[in-house]
């Protein structure tokens, strides 16, 4: 993998294990180390991180004032749905 414009390099320590099957699955696409970590972090990002990136943001907006109570929000669903069942 080339250094690609707007990359870092970072340090990590990584176990044996983990490593071992980094290099096969490299070895065997053709690709280098690095393609194979950046993919499996980015699909970390797209899990488990896109998780905790949500519930950041949801903590910035609730610390700027941009929240709903829940009591209003249940009395506008229950306006909701009596105005339907009428």
């Amino acid at each position: 993998m080339t250094k690609s414009q707007g990359s870092e390099s970072v340090t990590l320590r990584v176990p044996s294990d983990v490593l071992a099957s980094i290099k096969t699955i490299a070895d065997a696409t053709d690709r280098s180390r690095s393609y194979i970590i950046v993919r499996a972090l980015r699909t970390y990002l797209l899990n488990e991180g896109a998780d905790v990136l949500a519930a950041i943001r949801g903590r910035d907006q609730i610390a700027a004032g941009e929240f709903e109570d829940i009591d209003d929000l249940i009395a506008d669903v229950d306006k909701i749905v009596a105005g339907q069942a009428a």
